[in-house]
Formats: C-alpha cells, structure tokens, sequence
C-alpha cells in the first residue's frame, strides 16, 4: 500500500505519503490564497522525500472538506485526476475527521476551522476516531449556547474562543495530511467505507453571477 493524502479545504496546503504502516513524509504550507500554486510542488516534494515515484501510488486520499469553493476544489481536482491518470481509487475523508484525528482527544469534542462570514464549519466528536454529528456552517455566535466549555480544536475555535471556550490551543489549527492519511490506512484495514470525492461546501459560493446580469449573444 502506497497512499498519496492532500487537503485544500483550510488555509494549508497539505500533502503526505503513508505505506500503510507510517508517514513517510509530509509538507505543509500555510497560505489561503496560493492552493492551486503550491499543491502540485508539494506532492514533487513529498514523493522525493521519500524516494518514491508517483506510480507506485496505489490510492488516493482526499480531504472533501467543509472548506471554501476555490480552495477546495483545487485539492479535489487534483485528486480526481491522479486518480484517473494512475488508475487507482479516490478515497474522500471529511477534512474536519482529519482535524479530529490529529487531536488525538479520547473525550467528547469538537472541530471547528474558519468559514468565514463570521461562520465555522464544524462537528461533534466522541473522540479523536469518531464523528457524532454531519459537518455544520454556522455563525459561531448561533452556536455558543451548544459548544461552550466543551473541548474544542482548530482555526475556528482558536478565532471565535469567546464562543469555544474550552478550546485546546495545543491542539491542531489546521490539516495535516499526515493525519489524513494515517486514518484512512485505519479505515481500509478496517474494510471501512469511505465518502465519495465530491465537495462539500454546505453553501454558495462567495462569486455569484449578478441578479440582473444579461447574456449577450451575437446576432
């Protein structure tokens, strides 16, 4: 087993390579607004690393979000078409899980990373391994009733602590594909199944075409 992990869906760029047993190496950059740019780099960075050729990949590991349109669909592309181009299958992982694993908390918890608006994407947690509740977007003002005190990792808890006032601010801030790819080597030798590698974005994209935008056709 030879699995390729990468998630755009926060502000880092992350990619690992995990054979099954461990990490064999991992890169991470930081920058919202540089995905596209730096996530093909990566991957050359981490297969050189560890002294392996992109063929010899046997499966993809995407993160498919919660996470901003543009960023997100960067990560899924590429992914998709490694897949194709290898032939080999496309694993989804909700980005949030992958948060959650790096937490590594064995107690009730949450994630939350940055949606912007004034909102977090974000779930509940039994422990690092398991998710109690689907991925939310909301405005972390609507939620504090629900998440105060309780433990709480990643970039929206760290931004809105006010509301997430049991945040853990050793735990992890953004993705790390390493974790990404060290649960989903759990999961396939669980036989576990996996989320397609179709975006969740849980809302509408910030561009919108203008309501009163007019398509002009030539005569």
């Amino acid at each position: 087993m030879l699995l390729l992990a990468l998630d755009t869906a926060t502000p880092a760029v992350t990619v690992a390579l995990h054979d099954g047993s461990r990490v064999l190496a991992e890169s991470r950059e930081v920058d919202a607004r540089r995905h596209g740019e730096l996530l093909l780099p990566a991957v050359d960075r981490v297969l050189a690393e560890a002294g392996r050729k992109l063929d010899a990949v046997t499966g993809i590991v995407v993160g498919v979000g919660p996470g901003p349109y543009t960023g997100l669909r960067v990560g899924l592309v590429t992914a998709a078409t490694f897949g194709a181009v290898l032939d080999v299958p496309v694993h989804g992982l909700c980005s949030l899980d992958g948060i959650a694993y790096a937490a590594g908390l064995d107690e009730p918890f949450v994630v939350a990373t940055d949606a912007r608006r004034k909102e977090v994407y974000w779930a509940r947690y039994a422990n690092a391994r398991t998710r109690l509740t689907e991925p939310a977007v909301d405005r972390a003002a609507d939620i504090a009733d629900e998440v105060a005190g309780t433990p709480a990792v990643g970039a929206g808890a760290l931004l809105y602590d006010s509301v997430f006032t049991g945040v853990r601010r050793a735990g992890p801030e953004h993705q790390s594909a390493a974790a990404l790819a060290s649960l989903a080597a759990e999961k396939l030798a669980a036989g576990e199944e996996f989320l397609p590698d179709r975006p969740l974005y849980l809302r509408r994209p910030d561009a919108q075409v203008p309501a009163n935008y007019k398509v002009v056709t030539p005569k």
